[in-house]
C-alpha cells in the first residue's frame, strides 16, 4: 500500500545528497563485508583518549551528584539547564566581553535542529502570501541546508569568487557583485568555518553581510559547529560575530560529544524565542544528562583548553599529512585543495574534470576507497555550473595509512581519467 505523505513529508522523506552516498557506502560494505575498504568520508569525529576522558570524568561527576535525580527524572526548562545558561553566558562574557545575560542563550537538540528552527520560523511563505527566502552567501556549504527548509522554494544561494592562491592552493570568496539582501529575504546562514571546503568567510566579508542584513532587518545565522570557543577546528585566527541581527551557533559534536545532541545559539533574544517556541513545539528540550556535562566542562575551563590543545592539533596534522601525499602522488594536472582554515576534511578540485563527480566517487570506489562527491554541498546552484561536479570531499578522521592508501587510489584514477580524456582529444584532432 502506498502511503499518502503531505508534501513535506514527501519532501522531508527523500533520500537524497550525502545520505545517498552513506547509503551506497553501507550497501557496498554489507555485500563485500571482508573486503579492504578505505572510508574517507565520514564527518564522525575521531575518539581521542583526551577528549574521551573528560567527557568519561564529567559524566560519573553528574550520575554521583545529588542533582542526578532532578537532572534525569524530571522535565527540564525548554531554554536550557540553568547552569549549563550560566556557563556560556560567563565563558562569552569573560573571554569575549559580550555582556550577555541568559536571555541571550538557547540551548537545542544539536545545532542542525536550531538552525532548522531558525530556517523555518523566519523563512518560507509568510502570513501575508510571500515567499521569504533563505540566503547561503556562498555555495559550496553544509549539506545538511540543503533540506533544511519546509518550503523548497526558499532556499537561494550564490555561486563563489574563486582564488587561486598558488599551484595547487585555491579559496572561496563572497561575490557580493552576485549578493542581493532584500525585502524578499527571511535570513542569511552560513557556516564558518565550513564543511565542506575548510572556508572561513573573511571578517571583513562577514561584517559586511552583517550590515546588507541590517538594512532590511534579517537575521544572519552562523553555523560555528567547528568553529571557536570548542571545537575551535579554526585554523586561522577567528571570534565569535556579535550583532543585534545574528545569531551564533555552536555544536557539541565535533568536540566529541555528537551523541547527546547539544547545540547552543548565542544572540538576540527576539531571534531566540522564536526558535525555542519552535523547539518546544517539536521537540521540548534537549537531553539534560548532556547538559549537565557540558555545563561542567564549560564551567570548568577544560573544554575550551581541551580543544586548543588536542582537537585542533590532531586535523591539522592530518591535513598535512594529506596535502604532502597529493604533492608527492598526483598527476601533473590542474589539481587544487582548497586552503585549510578549519573544519575536518579536506576539499580536492579537479579542473576540467573529464567525467562528473558522481563517475569519479564509482571510480574510486572500484579501488576500495570511499569519499563524497562534492556537487552535493551546491545547494541552490544551477546544475550546469561545472565547478560543482569537479569537488570531492575527504574526511581527515581516517588513520595516517588509511589516507595514505586513499590517496593512492584517487591519484590513480585521475591519472588515468586524464590520460584517456587527453588520448582521446589527440585522436579527435587528427
Amino acid at each position: 500500500m502506498t502511503t499518502d505523505l503531505s508534501k513535506t513529508g514527501i519532501r522531508m522523506s527523500r533520500l537524497t545528497g550525502v545520505r545517498a552516498i552513506m547509503h551506497d557506502i553501507r550497501q557496498s560494505q554489507a555485500a563485500s563485508p571482508s573486503a579492504p575498504w578505505t572510508n574517507l568520508s565520514p564527518g564522525n569525529p575521531v575518539i581521542l583518549p583526551e577528549v574521551e576522558a573528560m567527557w568519561r570524568a564529567h559524566t560519573r561527576a553528574v550520575a554521583d551528584s545529588k542533582e542526578f535525580g532532578e537532572i534525569v527524572c524530571r522535565y527540564g526548562e525548554s531554554q536550557g539547564y540553568p547552569p549549563l545558561l550560566d556557563a556560556v553566558v560567563d565563558l562569552f562574557n569573560k573571554k569575549y566581553g559580550w555582556g550577555i545575560t541568559q536571555d541571550n542563550v538557547l540551548i537545542t537538540p544539536g545545532s542542525q535542529s536550531s538552525l532548522f528552527a531558525a530556517a523555518n520560523c523566519f523563512c518560507g511563505v509568510n502570513a501575508k502570501g510571500q515567499l521569504r527566502k533563505l540566503l547561503l552567501p556562498l555555495s559550496p556549504d553544509y549539506t545538511g541546508y540543503d533540506g533544511i527548509c519546509l518550503d523548497e522554494e526558499a532556499l537561494v544561494s550564490v555561486p563563489p569568487d574563486i582564488e587561486i592562491i598558488d599551484a595547487h592552493t585555491f579559496k572561496y570568496g563572497v561575490d557580493f557583485s552576485k549578493l542581493h539582501i532584500d525585502a524578499t529575504t527571511g535570513a542569511v546562514m552560513f557556516s564558518r568555518p565550513c564543511n565542506p571546503s575548510g572556508n572561513v568567510i573573511r571578517t571583513d566579508e562577514v561584517e559586511k553581510i552583517i550590515a546588507l542584513a541590517r538594512a532590511h532587518d534579517v537575521p544572519v545565522f552562523i553555523d560555528a559547529a567547528y568553529g571557536p570557543p570548542f571545537p575551535n577546528l579554526a585554523f586561522t585566527p577567528i571570534d565569535p560575530f556579535r550583532g543585534d541581527n545574528v545569531v551564533y551557533s555552536m555544536s557539541l559534536s565535533k568536540a566529541g560529544l555528537p551523541g547527546e545532541r547539544i547545540g547552543i545559539a548565542v544572540g538576540p533574544s527576539r531571534y531566540l524565542d522564536v526558535m525555542r517556541a519552535f523547539l518546544t513545539n517539536a521537540v521540548i528540550h534537549s537531553s539534560r544528562f548532556g547538559q549537565a556535562i557540558v555545563a561542567r566542562a564549560i564551567a570548568s575551563g577544560e573544554l575550551v583548553k581541551v580543544s586548543q590543545a588536542v582537537i585542533g592539533p590532531y586535523y591539522r596534522k592530518k591535513f598535512e599529512l594529506m596535502r604532502r601525499l597529493m604533492a608527492e602522488s598526483m598527476p601533473a594536472i590542474d589539481w587544487y585543495l582548497h586552503k585549510f582554515e578549519g573544519a575536518l576534511f579536506a576539499w580536492l578540485w579537479l579542473k576540467d574534470l573529464p567525467i562528473t563527480d558522481l563517475e569519479l566517487y564509482n571510480e574510486i570506489k572500484k579501488e576500495g576507497v570511499f569519499v563524497v562527491p562534492g556537487s552535493f554541498f551546491f545547494p541552490g546552484t544551477d546544475a550546469r555550473w561545472k565547478h560543482r561536479s569537479e569537488c570531492l570531499r575527504i574526511s581527515l578522521t581516517a588513520a595516517d595509512e588509511e589516507i595514505t592508501k586513499g590517496v593512492a587510489a584517487i591519484a590513480r584514477v585521475a591519472a588515468k581519467l586524464y590520460n584517456k580524456a587527453s588520448n582521446t582529444a589527440r585522436i579527435a584532432a587528427g
